[in-house]
């Protein structure tokens, strides 16, 4: 097979990705619409999975948000039961969001499903395309994660 310019794959890729993601938001979204949450909801809720407890500032920053505008999102979380607040005993100015056993069994429900759409897709790939596909990833990612700025 014959290299294709890196143009003519930009605009391949260009084309496909939003198709990509938009399937692959469509198998998802019922489980996120039967938690009543938006995907920047359940961003912060995986975010807490992980992390345990996180400062406002840094969900903002993750958010790629203003600290006001990830404010409006924890407080629904808050108000939905998905997550609750967390003051610092030695400092009450300090406040730290933490993920309820309500939004821990969201996130494990949505994830267990995620996990399953992939495996329906990826089960009628063969398994070397599929370990070249995850390489390639895992390069976009390291790459993507240690860019500081986009390009412009």
């Amino acid at each position: 097979m014959t290299p294709i310019p890196i143009t003519e794959f930009a605009d391949k890729l260009s084309k496909l990705m939003p198709e990509i993601a938009r399937g692959t938001l469509r198998r998802e979204a019922f489980e996120l619409s039967s938690g009543h949450i938006t995907l920047p909801q359940f961003v912060i809720l995986n975010m807490l999975d992980r992390e345990e407890e996180l400062r406002m500032t840094d969900i903002a920053r993750a958010l790629g948000v203003t600290t006001a505008a990830a404010t409006g999102i924890v407080d629904r979380l808050v108000k939905s039961s998905y997550a609750q607040r967390v003051y610092d005993a030695n400092d009450r100015r300090i406040i730290k969001i933490r993920l309820s056993l309500k939004g821990r069994d969201l996130v494990q429900r949505v994830n267990k499903h995620k996990k399953q759409n992939i495996i329906e897709i990826f089960g009628k790939i063969p398994s070397e395309d599929r370990d070249s596909f995850l390489k390639i990833l895992m390069k976009v990612h390291e790459i993507v994660t240690q860019d500081k700025e986009p390009a412009k």
